[in-house]
């Protein structure tokens, strides 16, 4: 099973969970799906109405920390940690990960300061093992560890909730390709309509050259036939007897024949 359906069967699961509870029941949900180590996303549970009625309440550090979790980041975590939950370590280890996701959408090449610093880690080694059993290993990034180069390749990376902000950009970057296929479309369909008319004209060229060419074959067939008649005429002429072709001897008489054959 991919990483995708298994995302989709659990964001099912969770936001079935999340229908029927209200208030600091909810809390129990929040806690689990930021802790499920297959879960990574959680913009279906935030848009549970439910969840959204945490706003404003007394358990609304529980909705603040499920957006932590959809947006955020580790550092972002830290900055406002005293007014959020504290996390338990695999709620820990969630934010990590997603914080390597959200680097990954930038950068495609992470340098192991960077990556350190955003994680709190404090040697290679830990980092190395974390982006190996933590990150590759679970699915959500592929890439290669470049010790040489102290840095990370990303060649692939789990997308994670758009942030409210991205939506615009993400609306006139759709907006944008649109455009651009309209106009790829009318440009494609200019050039069909040029080749169609190419094409008729190459075909209406190919059959006057065709006609020319019955014509030359015409003539020279004509040409041919007198040649071959000329040809004729005078060996019968040479076969004569002399006292035949006496007969014939006027000059005017062989030049009508001759041209009676042609």
């Amino acid at each position: 099973m991919d990483i995708e359906q298994k995302q989709a069967e659990h964001i099912d699961y969770f936001v079935k969970q999340a229908s029927n509870l209200k208030g600091s029941a909810l809390q129990i949900v929040v806690v689990e799906a930021t802790s499920h180590p297959s879960l990574f996303a959680f913009s279906e549970i935030l848009s549970v109405p439910n969840v959204l009625e945490l706003e404003g309440s007394e358990h609304s550090i529980f909705l603040d920390l499920l957006r932590m979790f959809a947006h955020g980041t580790w550092s972002e975590y830290k900055s406002v940690a005293s007014h959020l939950p504290k996390l338990v370590p695999d709620q820990i280890l969630k934010l990590k990960q997603l914080t390597v996701l959200t680097l990954a959408e930038t950068n495609k090449v992470l340098p192991y300061e960077t990556l350190m610093q955003e994680l709190d880690v404090t040697n290679v080694r830990e980092l190395e093992d974390f982006l190996i059993n933590d990150c590759m290993y679970v699915g959500i990034v592929r890439g290669k560890l470049d010790q040489l180069r102290r840095c990370f390749e990303v060649q692939f990376a789990a997308g994670r909730d758009l942030r409210p902000e991205q939506l615009s950009n993400m609306n006139q970057t759709l907006a944008n390709w649109l455009s651009t296929s309209d106009n790829l479309l009318v440009s494609i369909q200019e050039k069909i309509k040029w080749a169609d008319t190419t094409s008729e004209i190459d075909k209406k060229h190919r059959k006057e050259v065709d006609e020319r060419v019955e014509e030359v074959k015409k003539t020279l067939s004509l040409k041919i036939s007198g040649y071959v008649g000329r040809c004729v005429l005078l060996t019968l002429w040479q076969k004569l007897p002399t006292v035949s072709r006496a007969t014939l001897t006027s000059e005017g008489m062989m030049r009508s024949f001759l041209n009676t054959v042609e």
